[in-house]
């Protein structure tokens, strides 16, 4: 029997380091090119999208074309619609005239695209990366090295848990979890949702369907002023798009990281029909509850500040920040559903001295989206919200990035890139 090559004996054109959607596009997009040889490299033992939050009929906020691959190359083996195809689910798809994939199958999806990818390595754990001889060394757990000029970091968020309850004992979780520790909540005299987004009322609409089975006490609190709506209108949608990368790019530092804050609402808000979802689920119980009042608190302005645990319970402490008044309230169950954020792999301390920072310690992306001192060595997927704005997140925007990065490790252009969408202008 012949003897397969050895994958680490040979320099690929550039290393993938991280399987998210992003990534994974970047794979499905550069498997047909000849002039790329790329590999992707991931911890995990198969592909996993947020499986902690596949609640009965979640789906995406955004429609099948924001899929891997649709957005840069429509005629693409790897789309959402040949997924569909290939499962024998196309027509019920066009039939349910529903045009946002379930969240559990998008994740098929993903897993569908990446079992097709001859470039994809599973259960391969970087551990450190290094530059020598002008190529990045990728090693790995299992004692493996990849060498190649170029990197591509796809390795994402991870969840964010507030400092108050950092340390806790107990049974806390983030809602990353959920749908592996549910059964468990529901056991508890009282639950608690801390945070606000799509997440957090997903899980509330849940857990309050079945408040009268189990008898919990049920409280969402959130430090938003609001429960506020995800914004999308198709004028605003025109943000996700070049044009609105290059204007936001080029402003002052202090003025984008201004604009993240006050723009969470264009990304991290709850999709409008649940919260009138919500609303009707509570007109309803109310109502069949009688003079009873229904067991469930909602709770808005209120930052989390303090947290202890205590004989199977937790103490929070709130202040309400419109009232500057402060307060507690006792839980058995608590529930963070307060998002995701970035860090740095520390994989790359190696190579920190080749990578660029702005003043507020976070990579500093370029318009190619690279964060090497080089500017066009190490790419990064995602995280660039402080640099690019909502694009950085949203599914929509991957198939452009990739297709930006694409034309960055080729040189030329493979797949086009659009320079303007928008109708409306950005900058004067």
């Amino acid at each position: 029997m012949t003897a397969l090559p050895d994958p680490t004996n040979k320099t690929y054109d550039f290393v993938g380091i991280g399987l998210g959607p992003f990534n994974l596009g970047l794979a499905c997009l550069t498997e047909p090119i000849d002039e790329l040889d790329g590999v992707f490299l991931d911890s995990k033992p198969d592909f996993e999208w947020h499986a902690g939050m596949f609640l009965d009929g979640a789906h995406l906020q955004t429609p099948f074309m924001s899929d891997l691959v649709t957005l840069a190359d429509p005629t693409s083996p790897y789309s959402f619609l040949n997924y569909l195809k290939e499962k024998g689910r196309l027509y019920s798809f066009y039939i349910r005239e529903n045009f946002y994939p379930l969240r559990v199958e998008y994740d098929d999806y993903c897993r569908w695209a990446a079992n097709k990818l001859s470039s994809v390595r599973f259960n391969t754990t970087v551990t450190e990366v290094t530059y020598e001889d002008e190529l990045y060394v990728v090693r790995t757990a299992a004692g493996e090295e990849f060498r190649a000029p170029r990197l591509v970091l796809g390795t994402g968020t991870v969840p964010f848990v507030p400092e108050p309850c950092r340390g806790l004992d107990g049974d806390l979780f983030h809602n990353a979890q959920y749908m592996q520790r549910k059964a468990e909540l529901r056991t508890k005299k009282s639950i608690t949702i801390v945070g606000s987004g799509q997440s957090a009322a997903e899980i509330y609409h849940e857990l309050l369907a079945e408040i009268d089975v189990h008898g919990y006490q049920l409280n969402w609190v959130t430090r938003s002023p609001r429960f506020f709506p995800l914004e999308y209108t198709k004028l605003t949608l025109e943000m996700t798009s070049p044009d609105y990368i290059d204007y936001f790019r080029a402003l002052p530092e202090e003025t984008r990281y201004r604009l993240e804050k006050q723009q969470k609402g264009l990304f991290k808000g709850i999709n409008s029909d649940l919260i009138d979802s919500i609303f009707d689920l509570l007109y309803q119980k109310n109502v069949e509850s009688g003079d009873r009042p229904v067991p469930t608190r909602l709770l808005t302005n209120s930052t989390l500040h303090s947290a202890r645990y205590e004989n199977g319970q937790y103490t929070l402490g709130f202040r309400q920040d419109e009232q500057g008044k402060d307060y507690e309230i006792d839980t058995e169950g608590l529930v963070l559903a307060t998002g995701y954020h970035y860090e740095p792999p520390a994989f790359l301390e190696p190579v920190r001295d080749r990578l660029r920072f702005d003043g507020h310690g976070r990579f500093d992306v370029a318009r190619n989206y690279a964060i090497d001192t080089t500017g066009r060595g190490v790419f990064l997927q995602n995280a660039g919200v402080h640099t690019h704005s909502i694009t950085s997140p949203d599914l929509g925007m991957g198939p452009y990035r990739n297709s930006y990065i694409i034309r960055e490790l080729l040189g030329s252009e493979y797949y086009p890139v659009e320079k303007t969408i928008a109708f409306q202008e950005f900058a004067v």
